[in-house]
């Protein structure tokens, strides 16, 4: 009996751990964003992707693994030749992520390294489009071009190449040397024009404030000849104006009987100082007989005066 009981009991041994095997290579977890190739007899059977999946026992099994994440490979330092026959050492970053596993599988032995020498292969032949000054200004389009080649190159292989980086472009010594004493001519260059520039403005601004200057002094005179006008005028009128009133007030006075002889008073003067006027330019003075009489003093004192104005 007991024989028997230890055989029935490792036979149920036996039937549980096949069915565990059996059970573990039935199932199977496929990561996130990963995808595993079954080959059922050495022949692609089917793709997983994430999540639970089932297998044929011992006759399915895992043929390939393939991430479909985003990679970023390295491409090694190399040389290449410009359209200017300058040699380069170029070196990159490649950016790609496997869309088909069947054909990263087996349309291609080893996609990572079939890709990374494709891009520089690639990149020698863009590089060879271009002249050395452009491998620097149109770093983009270069990465573009590049990129745009190795898609229709890969694509058999099932691998998608999202973009390439250039991380250095380092040309021969004589060629950097050269290129620093251009970019210090082209410094020097726009250091004497900024400078002549600045001259210029500066010739500018003065030749300006000249003219301002000369403007506003024009004004300035012109504003003082036209406030000294209005003064004179203003003056002349205030002049014209005290004669006026001086003439009038005399006019007045005249009518009346003390006017008339502050009138003749005044004429009397007059005379004898127009009679002592023609003794100094004649020797000789005659002198009429009515010379004493007021009345006649006075005509003749208005005729000499009136023979002096027309002399002068």
């Amino acid at each position: 009996m007991d024989i028997l009981f230890n055989y029935i009991l490792r036979t149920e041994v036996f039937i549980l751990v096949l069915a565990i095997v059996i059970l573990k290579k039935s199932i199977i977890f496929v990561p996130q964003n990963r995808a595993y190739l079954i080959e059922r007899f050495g022949k692609y059977q089917s793709t997983r992707e994430a999540g639970l999946n089932f297998l044929v026992p011992f006759i399915d099994h895992i043929g390939a693994d393939r991430s479909l994440k985003e990679q970023a490979v390295d491409v090694p330092s190399q040389s290449a030749i410009t359209k200017d026959n300058i040699s380069l050492s170029v070196d990159g970053v490649l950016y790609f992520r496997v869309l088909d596993p069947y054909k990263a599988s087996y349309g291609v032995d080893d996609y990572v390294f079939a890709v990374t020498q494709l891009s520089q292969t690639t990149m020698r032949s863009e590089l060879g489009k271009m002249e050395l000054d452009k491998t620097f200004e149109e770093r983009d389009a270069l990465n573009t071009n590049i990129v745009a080649a190795i898609n229709d190159a890969a694509s058999p292989w099932g691998i998608q190449v999202l973009r390439y980086e250039i991380k250095d472009i380092v040309p021969p010594q004589t060629v950097m040397e050269a290129m620093e004493t251009q970019m210090k001519a082209e410094r020097v260059k726009r250091a004497q024009i900024l400078e002549s520039e600045g001259d210029r403005q500066s010739a500018i601004n003065v030749a300006e404030g000249q003219k301002r200057s000369v403007v506003l002094k024009a004004e300035a005179e012109k504003e003082e000849q036209v406030l000294r006008a209005e003064g004179e005028a203003q003056a002349i009128l205030a002049v014209a104006a005290a004669q006026a009133d001086a003439l009038r007030q005399i006019g007045e006075a005249a009518d009346t009987q003390q006017g008339q002889k502050a009138i003749q008073l005044d004429l009397a003067t007059k005379a004898i100082e127009a009679k002592a006027a023609i003794a100094k330019e004649s020797s000789v003075v005659l002198l009429p007989d009515s010379s004493n009489d007021p009345s006649s003093l006075v005509a003749q004192a208005m005729t000499i005066i009136s023979s002096l104005n027309k002399k002068g």
